[in-house]
């Protein structure tokens, strides 16, 4: 059901060598790119018309128009059953105590007397924020992108997400987002929803339409053509990350429950048959009850064909043998995971000492499943080795720092002659000439 990559015995090799060893998911977004090209022009092009022939196209839906009638965000939370709108409400409040103490402050620091130099964070003026609705629905992507926007300050935010069949003639659902990704935009206050998915929903936001204005910002996970638009859009637009499939690595020794560690990698194996399911560890016998355990448990479970076991079966998943908890360490950085689960003795001293993690997850009572939902921390994380130069979706991910200089005429006198051999020795005379300039074309301090 899973595979195996044995790396006792030898030294491990460094860098990128070790990295080559493990296992990863294909995911070519270089090539999606060439395709989503034209999408994403032709939206450019003819706004709402292209997103409703689109929405016919890929999501076998007909639209007359992509904007979600603010009703349908009011009657879908209505509809909602009141245990999964409990869970939203505490998901997000859990978020808020956790995105609100993210937000950083104005700081003033004198360089000089009379010179400052002021950082203020300012937040992106508006967001389009994506939420999947591929082979799951996603309310919880919702409530992690929504939160930090809001704790950040953003004033626009506006969600996308994809158009659902009708589940039978005259269904009122039918064309919309799935309904609870609809209560969870009303509970979040997002009035401004749009029935749009894929590269071109990413579009829509970077171009704007007649229905949508433009974006300074998309956010949120997705599919290829998702990820391949955002890499379209970069420098136009800010983006999040180019997410791919979903990973797990589990670093584990002998004391960690085999029950447990399967039960998780099995949790994110039903994403999606590209989800990646990694177990490293210095166990020879852990690996084999593990190996033992996955059975029963996905034998138990759904999803089991079309989900579970490709992506177990997968070369993105195995189980990775080492000589050492240190060795496993070394592993786990190389890998850089998007979720990472310290299950060992003094699970707490290992975490401290990970460099290379979307999020670290300590010990046997905090799985992956808890960050997904409900323990505050944000679940939208880089994927495919990213973690080791990007960090998850918080509140800053939605702020800009921005420098703000004061220096009096005292101040700016007593550094002139600096900035004036700086200046020449780059031969950029005019650099130094716009303070010579204020000093009647004389070097103060010289």
């Amino acid at each position: 059901m899973i595979s195996r990559i044995d790396l006792r015995g030898d030294a491990l090799p460094e860098g990128g060598a070790l990295r080559d060893l493990l296992p990863r998911a294909e995911f070519d977004v270089e090539a999606a790119l060439e395709k989503v090209r034209p999408i994403c022009e032709d939206v450019h092009h003819r706004g709402t018309a292209a997103l409703i022939e689109y929405a016919q196209k890929f999501d076998g839906v007909t639209l007359e128009q992509v904007r979600v009638p603010v009703q349908a965000l009011k009657t879908a939370l209505d509809e909602l059953d009141p245990a999964v709108r409990a869970a939203l409400e505490e998901s997000i409040r859990r978020a808020r105590i956790v995105h609100r103490e993210q937000r950083r402050t104005e700081h003033t620091t004198q360089v000089v007397p009379g010179g400052t130099v002021t950082e203020k964070w300012v937040p992106v003026e508006r967001v389009g924020l994506y939420a999947p609705g591929g082979r799951s629905v996603y309310p919880s992507s919702v409530v992690m992108n929504v939160v930090p926007a809001q704790e950040a300050g953003v004033e626009s935010i506006a969600l996308a997400s994809p158009p659902q069949k009708p589940a039978f003639e005259g269904d009122p659902a039918g064309g919309l987002p799935h309904p609870t990704i609809l209560a969870a935009c009303a509970l979040l206050g997002v009035d401004e929803v749009y029935a749009v998915g894929g590269a071109q929903a990413v579009a829509m936001f970077a171009y704007g339409t007649e229905d949508c204005l433009p974006a300074n910002m998309v956010t949120g996970p997705g599919n290829i053509w998702v990820a391949a638009a955002k890499r379209y859009f970069t420098g136009k637009i800010g983006i999040d990350t180019e997410a791919g499939p979903t990973e797990i690595a589990v670093l584990a020794d002998s004391t960690a429950d085999p029950v447990h560690v399967a039960a998780d990698l099995i949790s994110q194996a039903e994403h999606d048959p590209l989800a990646a399911a990694v177990l490293v560890t210095d166990s020879a016998e852990l690996a084999d009850a593990v190996e033992k355990e996955l059975e029963p448990q996905v034998a138990a479970t759904k999803h089991v064909e079309d989900r579970i076991k490709p992506a177990l079966a997968g070369k993105q998943s195995a189980i990775v043998l080492v000589d050492s908890l240190e060795d496993g360490l070394k592993v786990v950085d190389a890998y850089g995971a998007e979720h990472l689960e310290i299950q060992t003795a003094d699970a707490a001293a290992w975490a401290a000492r990970v460099r290379n993690a979307g999020a670290i997850f300590v010990g046997p009572w905090a799985p992956v499943s808890l960050g997904d939902y409900c323990a505050g921390s944000n679940h939208v994380l880089p994927t495919g080795g990213c973690a080791c130069h990007s960090s998850g979706l918080s509140v800053q991910s939605f702020l800009r720092g921005i420098h703000i200089v004061d220096y009096t005429r005292d101040a700016l006198a007593e550094v002139t002659h600096h900035v004036v051999t700086l200046a020449e020795a780059e031969d950029l005379p005019a650099h130094g000439a716009a303070l010579k300039a204020r000093f009647g074309w004389k070097v103060p301090n010289q």
